[in-house]
């Protein structure tokens, strides 16, 4: 790691982890859901940490391997529920601002899915994953999951 980014600012770390406290326990958003949408963030920002941390949530909500490997490309795939598309186009909108500056058929499109609250929270979301992807790649944080006491990684 180039710095200890949660040591120097403990203060912002903790502000951070508070928003992805309040996504997990205060909203009404499906814990699958929100890591699929933190796994297509991860992606599309290829920060390694948080694709192997949201990897292993997800596994550890006993999904399928072929849910998760289609996440990628989940366009082409019909593994996931319309709500659950809607959220991952919405991840990629509100991830790549650059490309479509939130456009009001975006918008349109995930509203039908989301209630203005859950729309709001989950928007939340996904700017909580793409702020940690960003300290994670500025700062080269990598995957290294806590080993069980047999050696294998934890799921």
């Amino acid at each position: 790691m180039r710095l200890p980014y949660t040591r120097l600012a403990p203060e912002a770390y903790a502000a951070l982890s508070q928003l992805g406290h309040y996504i997990k326990t205060a909203t009404s958003l499906e814990p699958v859901l929100l890591e699929l949408v933190y796994l297509r963030a991860s992606q599309l920002n290829g920060c390694s940490f948080c694709m192997g941390l949201h990897l292993s949530e997800l596994r550890k909500h006993r999904e399928p391997e072929s849910r998760i490997e289609a996440v990628a490309h989940w366009r082409e795939s019909n593994a996931f529920t319309p709500r659950e598309a809607a959220a991952l186009a919405w991840t990629e909108v509100v991830t790549n601002l650059q490309q479509s500056h939130a456009a009001d058929a975006d918008y349109a499109a995930v509203n039908q899915f989301f209630r203005e609250k859950d729309l709001v929270d989950l928007t939340f979301a996904i700017a909580g994953i793409n702020a940690w992807n960003r300290l994670s790649e500025a700062f080269k944080v990598e995957w290294n999951p806590p080993k069980s006491a047999t050696g294998a990684n934890q799921s």
